[in-house]
């Protein structure tokens, strides 16, 4: 591995062929064989060892003036391709440089810890009663509660507190400062800084004499390849789980409340809330801010755009957006004729302004 001066992640140089291996691309007779990456860039800014992509047909010019060594296209674009790039034909260009990435920055998929790799560091604190596999590594201020359980390889940051008898899988990475209670977390799960898993659902019984506190006494289940971004906060259930499926991925600064259940695979964006025991299917995908109702059943493959208000069910495959959220099209339509009203009554009012000038009925402001 090598570093660049004021580089954070260590790359590892690959050979052009082992990238068209890893990413089953073709390539055209004859290329340079000795070529070896040692970095991904744009486009506009590659150099002669570095990889790109190009996935969006905005920047056929820019690949066109490109110097990169190597750059991932599809078919149809492979005849843009300058000569001195090697073009490396794929289906899917972006995937294909997500997997080639991946191998050229390995420790750039997922936090890593500020001391090393393996071993306790001195300034941890293990209770006596916790289980916790080999090649683990815990940064200084680390704090692990009797009867926890933490699989082989996981990593956990500085000043990360771990409660009593959560269970943690095999090669998760859990970054610093880290608040994890009343949870059993699955394998290959990613967290990011300032996560809070597992505290109090808002559960209470309102009276008009005051409001009595529910006793929440569910858990947080977060299943195997789950990431949560930085600074999300997931409560615990009720009187059930609150479940994240497997694969999940979920941005920055999103709630999720108390016994809801995301399927497998879904994508949430940064500040969207979901409210209680909602119910959200596989493969959705979710743009940032959105709101949802408490109680709801959302289908399979729903994607809903970014700043919604969702207050009623969805059935599977619903596309939608709004305030409230409504079929994308028919929101469009909504949006065109009230952009049509509004630039209709900007017209009769300029109308009307010039009429009472030329009449003489205009009020003197003096």
């Amino acid at each position: 591995m090598t570093r660049s001066d004021g580089q954070f992640f260590e790359v590892t140089p690959r050979s052009l062929l082992e990238i068209a291996e890893l990413t089953s691309a073709s390539l055209a007779a004859g290329f340079p064989t000795e070529l070896v990456l040692v970095g991904v860039a744009t486009l506009d800014r590659a150099g002669a060892s570095e990889l790109s992509f190009l996935d969006n047909s905005a920047y056929r010019k820019a690949l066109q003036n490109t110097r990169a060594g190597a750059c991932f296209v599809s078919a149809a674009d492979a005849h843009l391709v300058p000569s001195g790039t090697v073009a490396l034909v794929v289906g899917h260009p972006y995937g294909a440089f997500a997997k080639a990435a991946m191998a050229l920055y390995p420790e750039a998929a997922f936090p890593s810890p500020v001391f090393g790799r393996s071993g306790i560091f001195p300034g941890a604190t293990v209770h006596a009663e916790a289980r916790l596999e080999s090649g683990i590594s815990l940064d200084p201020g680390v704090v692990i509660g009797p009867g926890v359980e933490i699989g082989e390889g996981s990593t956990i940051g500085a000043n990360t507190v771990i409660g009593p008898y959560v269970r943690i899988g095999r090669h998760c990475h859990i970054a610093s400062n880290v608040t994890i209670i009343h949870s059993l977390i699955g394998n290959d799960v990613i967290i990011h800084s300032g996560v809070s898993l597992g505290q109090d659902g808002f559960g209470f019984a309102i009276g008009r004499e005051g409001h009595s506190k529910v006793p929440q006494i569910g858990r947080v289940i977060v299943q195997d390849k789950v990431e949560l971004g930085a600074q999300v906060t997931i409560d615990r259930g009720g009187v059930r789980d609150t479940i994240i499926g497997e694969g999940s991925k979920i941005d920055n600064m999103v709630h999720v409340a108390h016994n809801v259940v995301i399927g497998r695979h879904c994508l949430i964006a940064a500040q969207t809330g979901i409210a209680g025991s909602t119910e959200i299917g596989d493969f959705c995908v979710i743009g940032g801010q959105v709101g949802f109702n408490g109680h709801i059943k959302i289908g399979r493959g729903t994607q809903i755009a970014g700043g919604s208000s969702v207050i009623g069910d969805l059935p599977p495959g619903s596309k939608v957006g709004g305030y409230p959220a409504k079929p994308i099209k028919e929101w469009f339509r909504e949006v065109a004729v009230l952009g049509r009203l509004a630039q209709t009554s900007r017209g009769n009012t300029k109308a009307s302004s010039a009429s009472e000038r030329k009449d003489g009925t205009e009020l003197d402001d003096e």
